[in-house]
């Protein structure tokens, strides 16, 4: 690899939510790419980059060796942040996985995960209930952003650790939209939200169609409440024009 590692738009995202000064660990690290960025950028001082899999961190190993910065980047096999060591960095990445998965990461070793003065996180599943973990954690959302990338959304949290979160909106709402993304009007949250709803009124077209079964009611109901949701978060942010049903 030579020169300056360019990275894709949601990885991007993801390393420039980083604090400037910052000491890094990379849960994930796949390739080693964000780590490099985040040195070779001069965001971080030194990067932690860790992975569960020997493949993508050998590979991860050619990669910073090519850059000429083993000096900077320490790599390491583990499995979540079973060889990280208390206070070895500031902050946290965890980003390319499932939300399950990321909870249970951060759930693990929960002395570990709150001694970081930052988590940069980019859940690519349920949205819902990893900010609801967040929260019933003690971690307050900070910043979010969110990125559209070959059709397909990425959202990027930055949260803290403390007891003392405002949420700007009904909790509801917050969990499954994001609080900042909410107050920030975010454009790409809009796209999010006017897809939803198109995608909710097909699948609610389908169950009009389907047996009345009392699991087909259940899922109906379920649909209903949802679709409410997306409504008053697009309402909030100036979103819902042609929303109708």
């Amino acid at each position: 690899m030579a020169g300056n590692v360019i990275l894709s738009e949601r990885m991007k995202a993801v390393a420039d939510m980083v604090t400037k000064g910052n000491r890094v660990c990379d849960v994930g690290c796949d390739h080693g790419y964000v780590s490099i960025y985040l040195v070779q950028k001069q965001i971080s001082p030194g990067v932690i980059a860790m992975d569960v899999n020997e493949g993508p961190l050998l590979r991860a190993g050619e990669h910073v060796a090519d850059a000429g910065l083993l000096e900077y980047i320490t790599l390491r096999l583990s499995d979540g942040l079973a060889a990280y060591g208390l206070g070895e960095a500031d902050t946290l990445i965890c980003a390319g996985m499932g939300g399950r998965l990321m909870q249970k990461i951060l759930a693990q070793y929960p002395s570990k995960t709150k001694d970081f003065m930052e988590l940069i996180l980019q859940p690519q599943s349920e949205l819902f209930s990893f900010r609801r973990f967040l929260r019933n954690a003690g971690y307050s959302i900070v910043w979010e952003d969110m990125i559209l990338e070959e059709d397909k959304f990425y959202p990027v949290i930055k949260a803290v650790f403390s007891k003392e979160e405002r949420l700007p909106y009904d909790q509801e709402l917050c969990d499954r939209f994001g609080p900042v993304l909410m107050q920030r009007k975010h454009p790409v949250l809009a796209m999010f939200l006017k897809r939803e709803w198109k995608n909710n009124l097909k699948i609610r077209e389908r169950l009009m169609q389907a047996e009345g079964t009392e699991r087909t009611f259940a899922r109906r109901r379920e649909l209903g409440e949802q679709m409410q949701y997306i409504k008053k978060a697009a309402k909030l942010i100036g979103a819902d024009d042609g929303m109708e049903e």
